[in-house]
């Protein structure tokens, strides 16, 4: 009875070994497993090139604006702008990133020639685009959002009562681009089109009658701050460029922005129209981040 007992016992503490190095091996390959495919991953997110393609623009063209802050009369003139465009995107995602930056001034005359305005805007573009790319790589799509936040003025040289009108927004802007690829006269040419329309946002405007004295210096706010809609402050923005390379980094740019900007807030209309013909130069280079 006793050798029986010892060679059950015997028996089972053999398979209690295997079964203690069998579940070892499983556990050992399964974290080996998971290390690989940690170290895998890590790998592709930091060894994803980033593609980043960067314009410097300037440009010049015609003016309209009206101000009834200022003046019942429309403005005409000339100005000139400057255009940093900036999209960021990695090989392994179909998200790009875009980042505009635009200036602009303008010096405007009414009709008869007697009197005018002096416009300026800063404007900051930045949003998320996600893309499609069709007929084999010659057509790329994007649609996505951009946050837009604006300051600018108007100054009338013959106002001595109330001279400056101040601008200052805020908006989020659907936006669409379309980018292709063809070959003109033998030469790579990249024609792009990208337009940006304003779904809500918010706008600073003086009500009608106030003065920028009762504002700031006696604090009486009048409904100053106004929540906007694309119904009523409009704005059709649209950029317009043709890519020629001149070597593996560098491309000539021509093109056309053109805004069309409107409000009728606190009983107060305001519309600037700006159109401008672009030229610069265009640099396409990758950074690649390596794992440590």
């Amino acid at each position: 009875m006793k050798t029986s007992n010892m060679m059950k016992w015997e028996i089972k503490e053999r398979k209690g070994i295997r079964n203690a190095k069998s579940s070892f091996w499983h556990s050992t390959i399964l974290h080996y497993s998971l290390a690989l495919l940690i170290t895998h991953c890590s790998l592709l997110v930091c060894n994803a090139q980033k593609v980043i393609t960067n314009s410097q623009m300037i440009g010049i063209g015609g003016t309209n604006v009206l101000d009834t802050y200022l003046s019942a009369e429309h403005f005409k003139g000339f100005g000139a702008s400057y255009l940093s465009h900036t999209e960021r995107q990695r090989t392994t995602s179909r998200w790009s990133t875009i980042v505009e930056h635009e200036a602009n001034i303008s010096n405007v005359k009414d009709r008869v020639n007697k009197k005018s305005e002096l416009e300026g805007a800063y404007k900051l573009y930045w949003g998320k685009l996600h893309s499609w790319q069709l007929m084999d790589g010659k057509l790329r799509l994007q649609a996505g959002g951009v946050l837009n936040a604006s300051l600018g003025f108007i100054y009338n040289t013959s106002n001595s009562n109330n001279p400056a009108q101040a601008r200052a927004h805020l908006n989020i802007m659907p936006t669409v681009a379309a980018t292709y690829r063809f070959q003109l006269f033998g030469k790579k040419v990249l024609a792009r089109y990208e337009a940006n329309l304003p779904l809500a946002g918010v706008q600073f405007s003086p009500n009608y009658g106030q003065s920028y004295y009762e504002i700031f210096s006696r604090g009486n706010y009048d409904h100053n701050i106004v929540p906007t809609t694309f119904v009523c402050a409009p704005e059709w923005r649209h950029l317009f460029t043709l890519d020629t390379p001149i070597n593996s980094k560098y491309s000539i740019r021509i093109g056309y922005l053109g805004n069309m900007q409107q409000s009728k807030v606190n009983g107060l209309r305001q519309h600037i129209y700006t159109h401008r013909f672009i030229i610069g130069f265009t640099k396409r280079f990758s950074l690649i981040s390596h794992a440590l």
